[in-house]
């Protein structure tokens, strides 16, 4: 069911970070951005330089403790607690700016390219590396990885105009996009009047110069969201090149009710409507089941029962047995599972859409689930390693000849990992909680009159998944990019 705008969240509501004294001057500096991106860029060089010149034992490498200890931690608690830090002050877009001093591609991005299949797959394919490489123990491949990263930014945006990068192809990107839905933050207009009577549309158009208006003085959206039609939180890089655009200083970044653009579904700028976004569906799902199979790489079960379809495939091939993993966890099981329950859901709810529309409009039910599953499984890595990154820092200054911190405690760890159980216990239940209610609220747009009835397979399928990662979590798990692993 297609809804009117008059159902989004009225415009103003909240706090407006913008308008906060110190804080929101900072974000609206046309600068602000760069400023942030320094610290990410110093940061990923040093895990290059650690990570092919370094010692090659992971925990005492920057590369592999910051990669898949620390920086995989704050990003998702930056995601809960305020939005989508990470594309923010992504250091892969400083380089690519400083590229674009010398150069101006002028190349649209293809538009049979124009869809999430192409960062969806290269989501898995990151997954899949991640277990068959053991990234996780190897500092030299995730010092490539991060090259990779910095090659594949500039090589796109260097052919094609805008942020192709980051909407099409990033990963990680992706990833964010899927997890900004939960986020308290949102860009928006203050004024939607205002922008009515606006003419120039600067905020994303860009700003041009008055007498030669073929200059871009400020760029506006690169991700094409026009704000006064932009709903939540997907494709946006809070990258606030809206705000210094915007002539009239008609721009938010506000407080709102996270999760709500799941289950509401009208017309979005760049986007379209979720429900007709396949696309979109698949990598909501893949974010919700990748956690889990991600997850699953890290207990001791993993290797039962890689050996049982390595024995049934004839092949101890990593790369076959995860492959096969990979297939079961994410293609088979979703199908099974969201077809059976867009099936029952169907038959319950007499519901008219098509079984494949069922499960594209309830799939974006299972991403808040998903989500406590990624904070959950990266928070524990977070938390037990906490104090890892000081020896390590140490020294990699001490081998660079800078003895600035003194000799190296590798005695620092972090919690207990029965401190942390309770913690992860208590964000799979706050998944479970906001799968619940986005599941409710669907359904009742889907089945007006029996929305309970449309909701009651949604919410075993929620359980289920629930249930299979608490018993996952509670397994004893890989301290991974550490001295106990």
């Amino acid at each position: 069911m297609v809804e009117s705008v008059v159902e989004r969240a009225p415009p103003g509501a909240g706090v407006n970070w913008l308008r906060l004294p110190v804080l929101g001057r900072f974000l609206r500096w046309r600068h602000a951005r760069k400023l942030l991106q320094l610290p990410p860029l110093a940061l990923a060089v040093a895990m290059i330089v650690h990570g092919l010149w370094g010692p090659q034992l992971a925990p005492k490498n920057l590369a592999t403790v910051l990669t898949w200890v620390h920086l995989r931690g704050f990003l998702v608690l930056g995601m809960l607690g305020a939005g989508n830090l990470f594309c923010m002050a992504c250091p892969f877009m400083f380089v690519r700016d400083l590229a674009r001093r010398f150069f101006a591609p002028a190349r649209r991005w293809p538009r049979r390219l124009r869809s999430k299949w192409l960062g969806l797959g290269l989501f898995v394919l990151v997954l899949f590396a991640y277990e068959v490489f053991g990234l996780w123990g190897s500092p030299w491949w995730t010092a490539w990885l991060i090259v990779a990263y910095f090659v594949a930014a500039f090589a796109v945006d260097a052919l094609f105009a805008k942020a192709s990068f980051c909407k099409w192809v990033c990963p990680l990107g992706q990833f964010n996009f899927v997890a900004s839905t939960l986020s308290p933050l949102e860009v928006r207009v203050e004024e939607p009047d205002l922008c009515t009577r606006c003419t120039t549309k600067d905020c994303i158009a860009g700003r041009r110069d008055p007498e030669r208006r073929e200059l871009v003085l400020l760029r506006g959206c690169e991700l094409d969201l026009y704000l006064p039609q932009k709903v939540g939180n997907l494709d946006c890089t809070f990258c606030l090149d809206c705000v210094a655009a915007c002539p009239h200083d008609n721009v938010a970044l506000t407080t709102r009710l996270p999760g709500s653009e799941l289950w509401t579904d009208p017309r979005r700028s760049g986007i379209g409507w979720l429900s007709r976004r396949r696309d979109l569906a698949a990598l909501s799902l893949v974010f919700t089941f990748g956690a889990l199979v991600n997850a699953f790489g890290m207990v001791s079960p993993v290797y039962a029962v890689r050996a049982w379809l390595a024995s049934r495939l004839g092949s101890p091939n990593p790369a076959v047995t995860v492959g096969a993993l990979f297939l079961l966890v994410l293609v088979v099981e979703p199908l099974l599972l969201l077809g059976g329950a867009a099936w029952a859901a169907r038959r319950l709810a007499a519901l008219r859409q098509p079984l494949l529309g069922v499960v594209a409009r309830f799939a974006y039910s299972l991403v808040p689930l998903g989500f406590g599953i990624w904070l959950a499984h990266y928070c524990f890595h977070l938390l037990t390693g906490l104090w890892t990154i000081v020896p390590v820092a140490q020294s990699a200054l001490a081998d660079a000849g800078l003895p600035l911190l003194g000799r190296p405690l590798w005695s620092l760890g972090g919690l207990a990992p029965r401190f942390v159980h309770p913690l992860e216990l208590g964000f799979l239940a706050l998944g479970l909680g906001g799968s619940l209610i986005a599941a409710w609220r669907i359904a009742e747009r889907e089945a007006p009159g029996r929305g309970a009835r449309a909701f009651l397979p949604w919410a075993v399928l929620c359980l289920l998944l629930w249930s299979t990662a608490v018993w996952l979590l509670g397994q004893p798990m890989e301290m991974r990019g550490t001295l106990g692993s």
